[in-house]
């Protein structure tokens, strides 16, 4: 039997990607099982992007989703320029629905991790730390 050939670089981002797509699925979900209207997913702008828009309430979370090999992983993963390019997004989103700009908003993450629930960190970060 011949030896196998490493992964490509290609094949591993797709294969990452994939993840990425499955861990927003699941976030998605929970938020859902905890009462939450998903209002949009994947909100992309050349400045950033919002992995999950979602209503409560009177509340809008603008939700980041990471999945790493722990939680702590996860929620380290959330860097001040991963922030920084949410906030622009967020203000963009909030610029084409400005009917959700008089709720309550506020920045949550949701940290995923193999065989753990879903870590939803409610009001993680405020705008502009």
């Amino acid at each position: 039997m011949a030896p196998r050939e490493p992964p490509s670089p290609a094949s591993e981002r797709i294969a990452a990607y994939r993840r990425g797509l499955r861990a927003e699925a699941l976030a998605a979900w929970w938020l859902r099982l905890k009462g939450y209207r998903i209002l949009a997913r994947r909100f992309r702008t050349p400045s950033g992007e919002v992995d999950i828009v979602a209503r409560r309430g009177g509340t809008v979370a603008f939700v980041e989703v990471k999945r790493r090999a722990t939680l702590d992983e996860a929620l380290i993963a959330v860097t001040p320029r991963t922030r920084r390019r949410m906030e622009a997004a967020v203000r963009l989103w909030l610029a084409r629905h400005p009917a959700h700009a008089a709720l309550t908003l506020r920045f949550d993450i949701i940290a995923l991790a193999p065989g753990r629930l879903p870590h939803h960190l409610v009001s993680a970060f405020a705008e502009g730390e």
